[in-house]
């Protein structure tokens, strides 16, 4: 039978959840790296004993761990990670020229067909990659010496490079994603880019549709369609079906277009998911009620799916990177909450449980299928 391991990043260490492909009963594993932020923890489709992850600390500083056996032991890999290419600068908050500066990783996305090879986003807004399981990394400087890049500015969470999307069917192929810039797509692995974000329009800048600016907070992708794209920004839901040339809005009847993640049906590419929060400055669910809401239509129709979640003085968080589904027959969708809970639908979003309650707040959710 079929086996699922969720990959869960916490502000105070990793932890490893195990079940069958029910789904029910789970085992609990760690703290690993206890007391350590990890922004990312995640796993390689090409080799799933090896899992990679991003762990650091205001007072040590950033390091990335590896495991070559599923998670229970782990041995640092190289975290040197050198700017290339002209220094530069972008915008700080107040627009005054700020230089470019490493200060952490925020999403590690792993080849799906070699283990080896693993990109990283990191901030300030950067792509690096590593084609020797992490012994040493290289930054794709052509993404941050863009024309554009002296007028990026940080978001509320800093100059981040936090999605990284890799085309199964074109490795030459990466869309990324950065707060506060907006999508990117090379064609050439990563040597030049284009921003992608026509369509976008963003009040809080001074040209709403600018080429770049946007706050953009998650994409996704069903690696059976790459030219449709979702997207949870700042203020809307987005669709492209042109692989990023041009957005629309699907954000519909939802009671509120803000968010962090958003997520897809790993069989069913028009069903998306979406956790709408209350509104920028609150981040929590309107009223206190958690609901995730899907449409199966890619978009403009959303169903608030509720049953097993918490519906009074519920006032939590979902970051970008805390919703992942898994490739079971039926679908498991997954999502953690600042408040330290991870949940579980089996059944595509019609019903929910707790894997666990009381983890310190979740930074990141990974899955991976284990036959």
């Amino acid at each position: 039978m079929d086996r699922v391991r969720v990959l869960v990043g916490t502000k105070k260490g990793a932890f490893i959840l195990s079940s069958d492909g029910a789904r029910k009963d789970w085992q609990i594993d760690g703290p690993h790296f206890g007391g350590w932020e990890i922004y990312h923890i995640t796993g390689s489709a090409a080799d799933p004993d090896r899992l990679y992850a991003a762990q650091g600390t205001g007072w040590f500083g950033q390091l990335l761990q590896r495991s070559d056996d599923g998670g229970k032991s782990w041995n640092p890999v190289d975290n040197e990670f050198t700017f290339e290419g002209e220094a530069g600068t972008h915008l700080d908050f107040d627009d005054t020229p700020c230089p470019w500066e490493f200060k952490r990783v925020w999403h590690l996305e792993p080849s799906p067909s070699d283990p080896d090879t693993v990109f990283a986003g990191v901030e300030d807004a950067a792509l690096f990659r590593t084609t020797d399981g992490g012994r040493s990394w290289h930054e794709l400087a052509g993404l941050r010496n863009h024309p554009s890049s002296e007028g990026w500015h940080p978001g509320a969470g800093g100059l981040c490079l936090h999605t990284i999307i890799l085309d199964q069917g074109d490795p030459n192929r990466l869309i990324v994603a950065i707060s506060v810039a907006g999508a990117f797509r090379s064609l050439d692995g990563g040597k030049s880019w284009e921003p992608i974000n026509r369509g976008l329009h963003s009040d809080y800048i001074p040209e709403p549709e600018a080429e770049v600016g946007h706050c953009v907070h998650r994409l996704a992708m069903n690696p059976s369609r790459p030219d449709v794209l979702f997207m949870q920004s700042h203020r809307n839901i987005m669709r492209s079906d042109n692989g990023g040339d041009s957005w629309t809005n699907v954000s519909g009847n939802l009671p509120s277009d803000f968010g962090f993640p958003i997520g897809v049906h790993a069989h069913e590419p028009e069903t998306i998911y979406v956790v709408p929060m209350k509104g920028d400055s609150e981040h929590y669910p309107d009223e206190g009620h958690l609901r995730v809401y899907r449409s199966r239509t890619g978009g403009n129709e959303w169903e608030p799916l509720s049953s097993g979640l918490p519906q009074k003085n519920c006032y939590v968080n979902v970051l970008r990177d805390a919703m992942a589904v898994d490739v079971l027959d039926d679908c498991g969708i997954y999502f953690g909450t600042s408040g330290g809970a991870v949940y579980v639908s089996p059944d595509g979003g019609d019903h929910w449980t707790a894997i666990v309650e009381n983890l310190p707040p979740v930074m990141s959710v990974e899955v991976q299928t284990l036959s």
